[in-house]
């Protein structure tokens, strides 16, 4: 029997020319596709990653595109140190290689300056301040030492000579000075009238007088929307009363005015007499 025979008059043979066939198509398909895979990524065509950092955005997009390539954005930071809306880093780096299409992914510098809320850093220690300050992006500029019950505690942050409230919201990258007690000094200062302050302006009056702020307590414990509405309405030494530098004052609040003016009017009369 011939093979030619063997091929078309058998059950094997039938069988053998199907495999075959099978293997012949299975063959051009992987040609086929392997061609196409090969167009599709451009195997072994590479360019060459252009350095975009410092650039802003416009012109960088018009170089990327001429190469071939896309970016995208995918975070944002803020930095004085290089202009706003320009790109600090990239990914792939500056003359790495990489296929026609793909994208460079990068980092720009905020358009706009964002503003953090101040943390109230009174009474912790300069070093906890520096930490949280410095996690915040704000940079302690300089130490002013004055008298102070406790040492190496934070009395106050200033800017610019000016007290700052906690909760005010700063530039990311802008400076402040931290007010750090040294002890108790050995002269003695009067202690101020804060009744009807609240309590950002008491605490900036007993510093100008070297006190601190010792104990806050609220007739009604204050909510975060309440909290500047509080006013001194007792004090403790009274106002009038000489003590050291450094001593601490407590301070009684509410939301009562009534309290505080008849605290007034209670002093005044002593005054009086």
């Amino acid at each position: 029997m011939t093979f030619k025979s063997f091929m078309n008059e058998t059950k094997a043979g039938f069988i053998v020319k199907n495999l075959l066939v099978a293997l012949a198509i299975g063959i051009v398909l992987l040609v086929i596709l392997h061609s196409y895979l090969k167009r599709y990524t451009e195997h072994g065509i590479e360019v060459e990653v252009p350095d975009i950092t410092g650039m802003y955005m416009e012109e960088a997009e018009t170089l990327v595109h001429h190469e071939g390539l896309q970016i995208e954005v995918i975070d944002s930071t803020f930095s004085k140190k290089v202009p706003l809306g320009t790109i600090v880093e990239q990914m792939p780096v500056a003359n790495s290689h990489c296929k026609h299409g793909r994208s460079i992914y990068v980092i720009i510098n905020s358009k706009v300056v964002r503003q953090v809320p101040l943390p109230d850093l009174h009474d912790i220690s300069f070093r906890q301040a520096e930490a949280t300050l410095r996690s915040l992006n704000i940079n302690v500029s300089n130490y002013v030492y004055e008298p102070s019950e406790y040492r190496d505690l934070v009395l106050d942050v200033r800017r610019n000579g000016e007290s700052i409230p906690a909760g005010e919201r700063l530039d990311e990258g802008s400076s402040v000075t931290l007010v750090i007690g040294r002890g108790k000094g050995d002269v003695k200062t009067t202690v101020p009238n804060m009744i009807g302050k609240n309590l950002s302006e008491a605490r900036s009056l007993l510093l100008s007088r070297y006190l601190t702020v010792g104990m806050t307590a609220y007739d009604e414990e204050p909510t975060e929307e309440t909290s500047s509405l509080y006013i001194v309405y007792r004090q403790e030494p009274s106002a009038g009363t000489s003590i050291l530098e450094g001593s601490r004052v407590d301070l009684y609040l509410s939301t009562d005015l009534e309290k505080a003016i008849s605290t007034q009017d209670h002093h005044d009369e002593e005054d009086f007499f």
